[in-house]
């Protein structure tokens, strides 16, 4: 499979790089994909959530009515779970959310994901790219070049709709992010650092030359 080469102009350069039939152009395997993705998500939560318990709660124990005849359910004292103020039943305790994916899984996912997205035409090749300066006009032209806006229809009005764009490089460059950092929904990512979850959150995905060198050899069998 081969891919044009683009300038940071966004122009054709008539230059094309072959990709990896093992990386780029496997049958996605929905099921990995998911569960790489849960893993990712789960491992972002702190699992900090805590509710009083019955044995917590400040309270006197004293039981309030007897044990038959009252008409109602045996209630207890004033912090039980039927009363007003009472304590939560089963409430949510601290936990650890994260688990385990063998690294063939996590791989195949990630293959998985590059797939899908070639197959939407969503991924650009692009020539490796230093801006001297931070220039948000610049990396928004970038950006344009790539047909990152579209235009729908809301109530008989023309909108415009700002997709989802990845720039990924092989190593940081300070003035490429600060050029990228006050643009809506356009993000920068070190090659390194890309997982299954930010390939398919974005709708546009321009790889430079070292950077998709480093995901090929991270990738390889």
């Amino acid at each position: 499979m081969e891919l044009s080469v683009f300038n940071s102009k966004g122009q054709d350069t008539g230059r094309k790089v072959s990709l990896s039939d093992s990386i780029f152009g496997v049958e996605p395997n929905e099921h990995v994909m998911y569960l790489d993705v849960k893993q990712y998500l789960a491992n972002k939560r702190q699992g900090t959530h805590k509710s009083k318990e019955r044995s917590e709660m400040s309270g006197s124990t004293k039981k309030l009515g007897r044990q038959k005849g009252g008409g109602g359910a045996r209630r207890g004292d004033i912090n039980s779970p039927v009363l007003v103020g009472g304590a939560r039943v089963f409430g949510p305790v601290p936990r650890d959310y994260s688990f385990k994916l063998n690294k063939k899984t996590k791989q195949l996912a990630r293959k998985s994901a590059f797939s899908a997205k070639i197959k939407d035409n969503a991924i650009f090749i692009i020539e490796n790219i230093d801006f001297e300066s931070p220039k948000t006009k610049d990396f928004e032209a970038l950006l344009r070049s790539f047909n990152v806006d579209s235009e729908v229809k809301v109530d008989g009005k023309v909108k415009k709709l700002r997709k989802k764009s990845l720039l990924v490089l092989s190593k940081p460059n300070k003035n490429v992010y600060l050029s990228a950092r006050n643009i809506q929904k356009a993000g920068v990512v070190l090659s390194s650092d890309m997982n299954t979850y930010n390939i398919l959150n974005t709708s546009v995905i321009l790889l430079t030359e070292d950077a998709l060198a480093d995901i090929e050899n991270n990738l390889k069998d």
